[in-house]
């Protein structure tokens, strides 16, 4: 009876959408006229569609840097936050805030940095610096640092480099939880790797990554998750074409396209079934290899 209104909101909002989602996949509906059963002739369309795979191809270059570096800008801003100094909790503070701010405003700030002519970035990078030219005797000119930078999200080359710097801003979930990893890990171990003549490199090498390996597989996996359903930075930074030829046109967007642009939605709901077993595939291989490098120290115990 207590758990009844937990089970019907699932089975009402998230179970029932799931199964529908799955039935509309093999039909054709644009909401205005009735459900017509038509087969797999939508996953059959999936392989003519030239942007599926664009859109594949963009959504694995994005996941192929930005996975690897929002785990290393995470870790290592966790291990700067883990010292014992005054004032740490305001700096933990500060560096998880940008992660929790409206997903809209902060791409809004990013598209004005970004911005090939006014932007804040480029605008530093045109900044003159002194330079010595010897070429007609001694002279101290001030040139711009890069007289042409990159034009960024207008950039068909630069609009994924850009977005792929937009995603570190929101390294703080993820230092969150590699904080709270290293903080569990056992103060006795690096004292016995102290006693046993280890150095900081080797204490963490042999100390502080096997105990966190769990973590880190924690965040790989969500990270995996999170880069394959990227959309909201490339919708309101590149807009809803995926940016200058394509350059930014993500999987999701293009899902999102043909089922609230095009009224395809039948289709939209077998490239979203196209995209889950996609993304299952990839949990699958890394829950598979992870026994070979991840850590449990309560398996380690069990088996002793």
């Amino acid at each position: 009876m207590f758990i009844s209104p937990w089970m019907i909101g699932f089975l009402v909002f998230a179970a029932g959408p799931v199964l529908a989602s799955l039935a509309l996949s093999f039909c054709k509906w644009d909401i205005l006229t009735p459900v017509q059963f038509v087969g797999a002739k939508n996953y059959a369309k999936m392989i003519n569609d030239p942007l599926v795979r664009k859109s594949l191809t963009n959504t694995l270059y994005y996941a192929a840097f930005a996975i690897p570096l929002g785990m290393i800008g995470a870790l290592s801003t966790a291990l700067l936050l883990n010292q014992k100094l005054r004032a740490m909790r305001l700096f933990r503070t500060l560096f998880y805030v940008p992660s929790v701010t409206a997903g809209v405003a902060t791409f809004l700030l990013w598209s004005w940095i970004f911005n090939p002519e006014i932007g804040l970035l480029n605008r530093a990078l045109r900044h003159e610096v002194p330079w010595m030219e010897f070429a007609h005797g001694f002279a101290l000119k001030h040139i711009p640092f890069i007289a042409h930078p990159p034009g960024w999200l207008a950039d068909p080359a630069w609009a994924m480099p850009a977005l792929i710097i937009m995603s570190l801003w929101g390294v703080g979930g993820g230092m969150l939880i590699y904080l709270a990893g290293l903080q569990g890990i056992p103060e006795e171990l690096y004292e016995a790797a102290l006693l046993d003549g280890a150095g900081a490199t080797q204490k963490f090498r042999f100390v502080t990554i096997p105990m966190l390996s769990p973590t880190i597989f924690f965040n790989l996996i969500t990270g995996i998750i999170g880069a394959f359903h990227i959309f909201t930075s490339a919708y309101v930074a590149t807009g809803s074409d995926g940016g200058p030829m394509y350059a930014s046109y993500f999987y999701v967007l293009h899902l999102f396209l043909n089922a609230f642009r095009y009224w395809k939605t039948g289709y939209a709901a077998a490239l979203a079934w196209l995209l889950f077993l996609f993304v299952l595939v990839l949990t699958l291989i890394q829950f598979r290899f992870s026994k070979r490098w991840v850590y449990y120290e309560s398996a380690a115990m069990a088996e002793s």
